[in-house]
């Protein structure tokens, strides 16, 4: 079995030489990526949070699998990066960007979702709940890059460690993690 997406958003090489000419190493792995598609395509009309829209990799595989009535809500702080992904991905009427600090618009979101993928530290590493709490019953929520990367700062392992202790414990979620791709984290509110 080969362990390779069978396919691959139209965007996604133009985005991925636009980040590496940017110096930008943080764009979503493509077995997550797929993964990513193949979750959104089962949210029909969903709507759809990303956290840390990075240079647009991510987007690009949610939208992917979206069907044509669901949205994706993308929050990036770096309005350089997210430039790229605007470029690339601005054309899909289903995306809307959002340029802000996660931390800050967490505290101003009140709406409900039905799939959140977070690769930022907030709602990941900082105000879990507050993320959780807007997961509707039977949303999904995913993280990545759970296993050693080359740009995590000398002390970034206790926080991933951390992360995956506390949420073993949260109430109303099932999470399994899994040694793959970057290391991932799929879960479902209950």
């Amino acid at each position: 079995m080969r362990d390779e997406p069978y396919q691959r958003p139209t965007q996604l090489d133009a985005i991925l030489a636009d980040a590496a000419r940017a110096g930008f190493a943080m764009s979503c792995e493509e077995r997550t990526g797929s993964l990513l598609a193949t979750l959104a395509a089962s949210k029909p009309n969903g709507r759809f949070l990303e956290l840390g829209t990075g240079v647009g990799a991510g987007a690009a595989w949610l939208a992917a699998g979206m069907t044509a009535g669901a949205r994706l809500v993308t929050v990036e702080a770096d309005a350089a990066v997210q430039d790229i992904a605007r470029r690339h991905l601005a054309g899909d009427s289903r995306i809307t960007f959002i340029h802000a600090d996660a931390d800050d618009w967490l505290t101003q979101e009140s709406g409900l979702f039905d799939f959140a993928y977070v690769d930022c530290r907030p709602g990941k590493y900082l105000r879990l709940p507050d993320l959780l709490a807007l997961l509707k019953p039977g949303a999904l929520y995913v993280v990545d890059d759970m296993l050693p990367q080359a740009t995590w700062p000398h002390d970034h392992q206790t926080r991933v460690d951390e992360f995956l202790e506390r949420l073993s414990d949260v109430a109303n979620f099932r999470a399994t993690p899994m040694r793959w791709a970057s290391g991932l984290v799929v879960s479902a509110r209950i």
